[in-house]
């Protein structure tokens, strides 16, 4: 049962009763807590983030948290917690697992960029067996390693309530991926998760074959990041053969691969038959002009299922942008572009700078805005992208949906 909403007084005599000095953060986020009307109708996320203070704030550590979660414990309103960006290690991890034994209530838990190791990974993924409220986690950059995430994929074999997991430059392994694969055949509540930057030893593709059999036969899961996987032009044709047998997957994140024009075109050939991709991130890889064509072609006359593309730093010329920024004239659904990084030319610039004075493509839907010169038009770089809110979101407003795409903001898993 929730008790009132009185965080900051209960935590004072938390710390108190623990022998535990308070944090200024936390009081200060749990005093504007107190402050919400909604907070004990429709719950709220405590956002103790440690990073994007324009004043450095004391990070929380072990200690703090246990004070933390002896306050949450009984305030079932409290259902989302942003930790990202502290000094938590596999004693704090600990202190949450047990924390997540034991509460109903969170679904929304970040734990990116701290200090937890495999043994924290362990015991978070071992809460997670029998925790059936968690709907999203973000491990992000915590450097678990193969074995830490090892136990993530075991816990996929039997949690049937996460939705959303980030394992993103976590240091996982060609193991690791393997097993993430096989038990993402069985699982059918997971539908979105990052897999971004392993540590591969391998060239041969294995654990790209492997998450394209997943794909022949999982029909849960909506979003894959697969970014700085060493991909080749092999591992994309395995995935596109799997992909003309699925029909979940929206957002597909291939970023910061070694993907040429001759991958691009099985995509080319994936994108006229598919009829469910929308968010396509192809990201500093190398598809230069031919590459662009392929995907213009396959955009311009038969698909009309993709909404948003990044082609940033792909060694692309003129010629290549120019029959993209055309397809947008005639494919509507085309509404997020991302181009910066390639090799500009006049035509580029004119053709980019009157698709978005028409109002064709949105300034919030690119990352250029044109200027002039001496009556001649250039393009400025605009800190939009596919991955703008994946590492840090403002602290005080939560980030509008389909804001620069950001996880699955074209189409939403779920609310916290």
């Amino acid at each position: 049962m929730s008790v009132l909403p009185d965080l900051h007084l209960h935590y004072v005599q938390a710390c108190q009763n623990l022998s535990q000095p308070e944090n200024p953060f936390i009081a200060r986020v749990l005093q504007e807590a107190d402050k919400n009307d909604d907070i004990s109708t429709k719950g709220i996320t405590l956002k103790l983030a440690g990073n994007n203070h324009l004043v450095p704030v004391p990070r929380v550590t072990d200690g703090d948290l246990g004070v933390l979660v002896s306050v949450l414990g009984q305030a079932a309103f409290v259902t989302g917690l942003d930790l990202a960006y502290n000094v938590l290690t596999d004693a704090g991890a600990k202190t949450m697992a047990t924390f997540l034994q034991e509460n109903s209530a969170l679904r929304y838990l970040n734990l990116m960029f701290n200090d937890i190791g495999t043994s924290g990974a362990e015991l978070i993924a071992g809460a997670l067996h029998r925790n059936e409220s968690l709907v999203h986690l973000r491990m992000t950059g915590n450097k678990i390693g193969n074995q830490g995430g090892m136990f993530f994929a075991s816990m996929l074999k039997i949690n049937s309530t996460l939705e959303k997991l980030d394992l993103g430059d976590c240091d996982v392994g060609l193991q690791c991926l393997i097993a993430i694969a096989i038990a993402l055949t069985q699982n059918k509540s997971l539908k979105a998760i990052n897999l971004n930057r392993p540590l591969l030893s391998s060239q041969q593709e294995e654990t790209t074959v492997h998450i394209a059999r997943m794909l022949r036969s999982n029909f849960s899961l909506v979003e894959l990041h697969l970014g700085k996987h060493e991909m080749k032009n092999f591992g994309v044709e395995r995935l596109c053969e799997a992909l003309y047998e699925n029909s979940s997957l929206r957002y597909l994140d291939l970023s910061c691969n070694n993907i040429t024009c001759d991958g691009v075109k099985f995509l080319g050939e994936l994108l006229k038959r598919n009829h469910t991709l929308e968010i396509l991130d192809l990201s500093a890889n190398r598809i230069e002009d031919v590459g662009a064509i392929y995907l213009s072609e396959a955009l311009l006359t038969w698909n009309r299922t993709l909404q948003a593309l990044s082609i940033v730093s792909n060694n692309i010329t003129g010629k290549g942008l120019v029959a993209l920024a055309h397809t947008m004239q005639f494919n509507m659904q085309l509404s997020h572009i991302y181009i910066w990084g390639n090799k500009f030319d006049r035509s580029t610039c004119v053709e980019f700078s009157e698709l978005i004075e028409t109002g064709r493509l949105e300034l919030g839907c690119t990352d250029v805005a044109p200027y002039k010169v001496d009556g001649k038009v250039f393009l400025a770089e605009l800190s939009h992208g596919l991955a703008k809110h994946r590492y840090w979101a403002p602290r005080c407003a939560v980030v509008a949906p389909g804001a620069a795409n950001a996880s699955l903001g074209i189409v939403a898993v779920s609310e916290y």
